[in-house]
């Protein structure tokens, strides 16, 4: 688990989407700890959310949370106008908030397909949007950080690899993928730093299924070269180093946070 903060974030202000279970929530914790503020976004659950903001606030943390759906472009402007207002700016964007339905292709309904599309996908441009705008309205501030803005599209292995039964999920992270890199290509002029993270197997309580029993992590364990499922702080500490100055020349790229998965290990033994 990542330890030893050194307060590389220490005033900013980063809003985490989808923060109040699993990966963004340890995201939002990680951000804190490295001495970020934090706006824990959320779209249900508010004892969760409050649970999250007591964990911060126990850390010595500053945080608040917003709900907000981020498929809805007003909501969203309504949280980076709330966000600003609290703390005067924001300096990482971090694109957390997905979903899956799941179906066989020929039986996905129009609603499984745009309820997907429209959150990870939709819900992603909307806020990397929201960040650009701001950046360029506030300018540089060089004592807090030498990009103009960070922004982190969470994304997954899917983006490269084919997922059968999941094509509205993996046309989403697809999509991620390209629409990272086209404003990274755009905005790189503007010192406006973005990037992606791609988990693999990360233990959530979404993927509970995949490995709460000795069989299924087995199972799981065959596509995984390193032999063990990603926990939650394996992403936290990724995504606070890819925030921070430490990473200044990382732009335009996925980091694959997979134990080795895009490897395809079926190929092992000569396939």
């Amino acid at each position: 688990m990542y330890q030893n903060p050194n307060n590389r974030l220490k005033n900013q202000t980063c809003i985490v989407t989808g923060a109040n279970s699993g990966i963004g929530r340890a995201i939002a914790t990680a951000m804190a700890r490295e001495g970020a503020n934090v706006v824990v976004n959320y779209v249900s659950n508010e004892p969760a959310t409050e649970a999250v903001l007591a964990e911060i606030k126990q850390m010595g943390g500053t945080a608040i949370g917003f709900r907000a759906d981020v498929s809805q472009e007003e909501q969203v402007m309504a949280m980076f106008a709330e966000t600003i207002q609290t703390f005067g700016t924001v300096d990482i964007m971090v694109n957390n908030a997905g979903l899956q339905r799941d179906a066989a292709f020929h039986e996905m309904t129009k609603r499984d397909w745009q309820q997907v599309i429209d959150v990870n996908l939709t819900g992603q441009f909307f806020c990397a949007r929201e960040a650009i705008r701001e950046y360029l309205r506030r300018g540089f501030r060089p004592e807090v950080s030498v990009a103009l803005g960070k922004i982190l599209c969470i994304s997954s292995v899917h983006e490269v690899i084919p997922w059968a039964g999941h094509a509205n999920y993996a046309a989403s992270k697809g999509g991620v993928m390209l629409m990272m890199k086209s404003i990274a290509q755009e905005y790189g002029p503007k010192k406006i730093r973005i990037n992606s993270i791609a988990p693999g197997a990360i233990r959530t309580p979404i993927n509970r299924m995949a490995w709460e029993t000795p069989e299924a992590e087995n199972e799981l364990l065959k596509l995984i070269p390193y032999l063990r499922i990603g926990e939650t702080s394996d992403i936290g500490a990724t995504a606070v180093w890819l925030a921070s100055d430490e990473s200044d020349y990382i732009h335009g790229t996925s980091i694959f946070v997979d134990g080795g998965m895009t490897l395809y290990p079926g190929f092992t033994t000569n396939g």
